[in-house]
């Protein structure tokens, strides 16, 4: 397969960048079963790993390699880096179990298909008659080999139960190793993601465990990787600032690595830095992925830039890099690109307010993608369609989506993947709400609001996505507005402010609210960071904002 008329030009804040290869729409695809990833080839540094592997000299330095890739959640590059071990020492055990490893995503949530499974369980089984060096290998090679005991129809909670048991054996009987402890605090992150889980308790410790690893070994990409997921969280972002650039430092070449800053980035509401690490981002990945297919890594990076620029008000360059990505193609065969074809058009429509837009999105496109994998994707497109179909008037189809979303939220409960169930379940009561409100129903509407920012409290944002399609207290502010309750409405969007500071329609609302009741200082003040944020954006709210400020548009 050549790469000759397959030429995608991407938009990145006004810089062109052609001619990196990806391939068209029509070519042949991967196959799912663990090829999460396109044989994608990541040059340069990866930090430090040290683990002095119980196999021959020759390729100590290629696990340790493998092993980063694997810290940097680079899981595909790392199976074919364990593989290559194979091929030049097929009795190292730890290759095998590294394949094996890679085979399931803790932090991602997504089960792995059944021919994962059985590969999983033939490296394990080889792995153990092949037999490890010593017990700290053999605790990891136990940990892993309780994920892909049982059958097909052992749930994924169930399985990583089985793992983060094992890891927590592990870090008992050898606290001092590096990769032992980073891979445990990940164990305790996975944790905190389930249901009636003390998060706080688990990102506490896992924060503690991965300091002490960085502070002992600057360079180590488990250490600084896990630590910047264990900050992603309410309240805890400002922990990691002195982490997240240095991360990049360490792997400038890593995809993953370019990204990851900008989930405390989100957290802080900082969109310029967020725009500019995932360019980074996007233009590795796409740089470094193979004829075949283009890496997931890619489009992750997309969707955050589209949120960031939706942020500032910058709907032509979100629209400019959607098209782009979403028209180019193949991707990978993943939940991850399955989530951010669905996630993306989603954005457009619902940040911008445009519910013709938001009515006219076909769940499950492309059909290609692995989307009976993905049932918190799928719902992403329910969920903005029936709020189109609802401010439009169309409750008929908005009805059908709030059904579609009940059952997707249940097939999800049925596949163990809980926290997915509980963003579905989210998204459906803040739909529930506005068609109580089209029926009239008012108390309901406002009952089924609070209720989906209830919910939300019970499960911590996914690392797969920069922030939900609408916030549940800011679309509680929406509907107290809209009741004429603007008291109540502005103390709904405080909230919004406070646990996702920056967005653009939770500042608008917030102003509106602040001026419906008097407060014009206040008003005033959120008007003040709105055009701040987006003064040179022609989305509606953006002139209301310099006529009450006295401030003349800028000349386009």
């Amino acid at each position: 397969m050549t790469q000759a008329s397959r030429t995608l030009t991407c938009v990145f804040t006004g810089v062109m960048i052609a001619g990196l290869g990806a391939p068209d729409r029509g070519a042949a695809q991967h196959d799912h079963a663990h090829h999460d990833d396109p044989g994608m080839s990541v040059p340069g540094d990866i930090g430090t790993v040290d683990f002095r592997v119980g196999c021959d000299a020759s390729v100590q330095a290629d696990f340790d390699h493998a092993l980063g890739l694997m810290h940097h959640m680079m899981y595909a590059q790392a199976r074919e880096a364990f593989g290559t071990i194979i091929e030049a020492q097929p009795d190292c055990a730890m290759a095998h179990w590294g394949i094996a490893t890679t085979l399931f995503q803790p932090l991602w949530g997504t089960r792995p298909t059944p021919e994962d499974l059985q590969l999983g369980l033939g490296r394990i089984e080889r792995a153990a008659a092949l037999g490890v060096t010593d017990e700290r290998e053999q605790h990891l090679l136990d940990a892993t080999a309780a994920f892909f005991r049982g059958g097909d129809e052992t749930a994924f909670g169930e399985r990583l139960a089985g793992w983060q048991e094992g890891m927590a054996a592990a870090y008992a009987s050898h606290p001092e190793d590096p990769d032992i402890t980073s891979l445990y605090a990940l164990a305790l992150l996975s944790m905190a993601q389930a249901p009636g889980k003390d998060r706080d308790r688990l990102h506490d410790w896992a924060e503690v465990l991965l300091r002490q690893v960085w502070e002992r070994i600057p360079e180590h990409p488990g250490a600084i990787h896990y630590s910047i997921h264990a900050t992603d969280a309410d309240g805890r972002a400002h922990n990691a600032l002195d982490l997240v650039e240095h991360y990049a430092t360490i792997a400038p070449e890593v995809p993953h690595a370019l990204h990851m800053p900008s989930h405390i980035y989100v957290r802080l509401g900082d969109w310029p830095q967020v725009i500019e690490w995932n360019e980074r981002s996007a233009r590795a990945a796409l740089a470094q992925s193979p004829p075949e297919a283009i890496s997931h890594h890619y489009i992750h990076a997309i969707d955050y830039l589209v949120y960031a620029h939706l942020q500032r008000g910058e709907d032509r360059q979100a629209a400019t890099l959607a098209e782009d990505a979403l028209t180019a193609g193949p991707h990978q065969q993943s939940f991850i690109s399955a989530f951010h074809h669905a996630a993306i058009p989603a954005r457009l429509a619902v940040e911008q307010r445009d519910w013709q837009r938001a009515m006219a999105i076909e769940p499950r496109s492309p059909r290609e993608l692995p989307w009976d994998e993905a049932t918190w994707a799928e719902g992403l497109s329910w969920y903005a369609k029936g709020l189109g179909a609802v401010h439009a008037g169309d409750l008929g189809l908005a009805r059908t989506a709030e059904q579609r979303l009940g059952e997707l939220a249940g097939r999800a409960r049925d596949r163990g993947e809980e926290a997915f169930a509980t963003y579905l379940e989210v998204d459906r009561h803040i739909l529930d709400g506005w068609l109580h409100l089209a029926e009239n129903r008012k108390d309901e509407a406002v009952a089924q609001m609070r209720s989906a920012v209830a919910l939300e409290r019970t499960a911590e944002k996914h690392p797969v996505t920069p922030g939900a399609l609408l916030p549940p207290n800011e679309a509680l502010g929406d509907l107290l507005l809209e009741l004429d309750r603007p008291q109540e409405a502005m103390a709904a969007y405080r909230q919004a402010d406070t646990v996702w500071p920056g967005r653009f329609n939770t500042l608008l609302g917030a102003a509106r609210a602040a001026e419906a009741v008097g407060d014009l200082p206040r008003s005033r003040g959120y008007y003040a960071r709105l055009l701040a944020l987006a003064g040179d954006s022609r989305r509606e709210g953006v002139e209301e904002a310099r006529q009450l400020l006295g401030q003349r548009a800028p000349e386009y």
